[in-house]
C-alpha cells in the first residue's frame, strides 16, 4: 500500500473527502518528522513507538575500490511496533 491507498482507504472509510485526508496525514507526518529531528519520541498507545537510535561509528569498506572508510556516527530513525499492532499482525 502507498501513501495515495491509504488516502483512499481512509476518505472510504471515514466519509472525509481525500483532499482532507491528505492534509491531515501529510500533518501528521510533519509532526513525526518535527518531533524526531528535535530528539522527541512520538507514541502511539497500542500502534507503536517513533524514536532516533543512535547508530556508533564503524569502519566500511568501499565495495568498488576495496579502500577502507570511517563511517561516522549517526542517528537513526525507528519503529517499534505496540502490543495491539503484534496482535493484529500474528
Amino acid at each position: 500500500m502507498n501513501k495515495t491507498d491509504l488516502i483512499n482507504n481512509i476518505s472510504e472509510k471515514s466519509g472525509l473527502t481525500k483532499r482532507d485526508v491528505e492534509a491531515v496525514l501529510n500533518g501528521f507526518l510533519g509532526e513525526v518528522t518535527d518531533a524526531l529531528s528535535n530528539g522527541d519520541k512520538v507514541q502511539l498507545i497500542g500502534f507503536g513507538t517513533f524514536e532516533t537510535r543512535k547508530r556508533n561509528g564503524r569502519v566500511g569498506r568501499n565495495p568498488q575500490t576495496g579502500k577502507t572508510i570511517e563511517i561516522p556516527e549517526s542517528n537513526v530513525p525507528a519503529f517499534k511496533a505496540g502490543n495491539k499492532l503484534k496482535e493484529a499482525v500474528k
